[in-house]
């Protein structure tokens, strides 16, 4: 019977999952989908590893209303896919690890506990991530799961890169910029050096550029410095969070304009960023459409951002080799790309207009500065095989 890892990466509004065949140290993809729309409108659409749709169903959103709701529909609709099949282990999307974490864990009482406790660091995602490891536990208590974290890949940067300049003993009681993303991260870095090793062992910024968005610096593979830190809220502006902004204003809000501290996590959660810029979506696509002037300047923002962002890090790595877009964002809009980029020419970055448009590998113009590439992230098979890595040593 073949084994087999199952993989699921839970959102705040859908939970997407893969099955994969353990094949001695690597996994091959068997299928794949998503349960999206939870609470809106629910819809579960998976296909083969050859892209043929194997179920496409919407729900009601009274019928799929939570995270629980939606892992028990996908939980009923994959296992009679599991014919055949040894299943040996779940792995998991964790967003916050948290200062304890630094390598995937298996799950067990106090695991859960303690990453229970980080979920007012990161609201959107903490809770969403834990919901379908406690409803795999309540339906297989035997199955071992997997937690893969966000935090762990930005471990290693430098202490002057880890800590706000506040008094010591919150560092030391785990205020400190953790950065997030780092699935994506270790996942693009592995095939940038598959592509290129020599360049990757050199300084390097990704760009995760989606509905969430961060930027990373690498030097030989190894994080350095990131935009995000203690949550998810810093740095880059993003779909519906703010990114960087004056703690003061948080201290107005509350202090001046009476508003909760829950009332001020809402906004900056979910009423800001593209969408609080634009005031008519979160969704970049829609506002490169759109002819509004708000839509223009929500773009413009965060290509303006994303560049100031790419600098910063260039100056953390002490230059720049390479620049590497990847995520929903990063992946498909050369649009974007390119304003971005057109804002880094004091770092020798230029653009081939032809391969950009394309979506091409290596989309760099020919010179002396730094190589420009477009990486597709796979979250899903970095978790499955960090699950299968620590379920099966070697």
């Amino acid at each position: 019977m073949n084994e087999a890892i199952f993989v699921v990466n839970a959102g705040s509004s859908s939970i997407k999952f893969k099955l994969y065949r353990v094949v001695g140290r690597d996994v091959a993809l068997v299928l794949g989908g998503a349960l999206d729309g939870i609470g809106t409108r629910p819809r579960l659409l998976a296909k083969d590893d050859a892209g043929t749709v194997l179920v496409e169903r919407t729900f009601t959103p009274e019928t799929i209303a939570k995270a629980p709701e939606a892992q028990h529909a996908i939980s009923d609709w994959v296992l009679p896919h599991l014919d055949g099949f040894d299943l040996i282990g779940v792995g998991h999307r964790v967003v916050h690890g948290g200062p304890h974490y630094t390598h995937p864990e298996i799950v067990n009482d106090e695991v859960l506990r303690t990453l229970e406790s980080f979920i007012p660091l990161a609201p959107l995602h903490q809770l969403t991530n834990l919901d379908p490891i406690r409803t795999i536990r309540e339906r297989r208590p035997d199955l071992p799961q997997v937690a893969c974290f966000d935090t762990a890949f930005h471990r290693s940067h430098p202490e002057i890169c880890d800590r706000f300049a506040l008094p010591d003993a919150l560092y030391r009681d785990g205020v400190r910029r953790y950065g997030f993303h780092g699935l994506s991260y270790e996942y693009v870095s592995g095939a940038l050096h598959e592509l290129a090793p020599e360049l990757a062992r050199g300084r390097v910024v990704i760009c995760h550029l989606g509905s969430g968005a961060s930027a990373c610096g690498l030097k030989d593979g190894a994080s350095q410095d990131a935009t995000m830190s203690f949550t998810a809220l810093d740095g880059l502006p993003m779909g519906t969070r703010c990114g960087a902004l004056d703690p003061g204003v948080v201290l107005h809000l509350i202090e001046q304009k009476g508003m909760s501290a829950a009332e001020v996590g809402h906004m900056l959660y979910h009423d800001s960023g593209l969408k609080g810029l634009s005031g008519l979506s979160s969704d970049m696509r829609e506002l490169l459409a759109s002819e509004a002037p708000a839509a223009a300047l929500a773009v413009e923002y965060f290509a303006l951002h994303v560049a100031q962002a790419v600098a910063r890090l260039a100056v953390t790595l002490g230059g720049l080799d390479a620049l590497v877009f990847t995520a929903g964002i990063g992946e498909r809009s050369p649009e974007i790309r390119a304003r971005i980029c057109a804002r880094l020419g004091l770092l020798g970055v230029a653009l081939d207009a032809a391969a950009n448009a394309a979506n091409a590998t290596w989309i760099d113009a020919d010179g002396p500065g730094p190589h420009v590439l477009v990486i597709p992230t796979d979250e899903e098979r970095m978790i499955a095989l960090a699950t299968l890595a620590l379920l099966r040593p070697a």
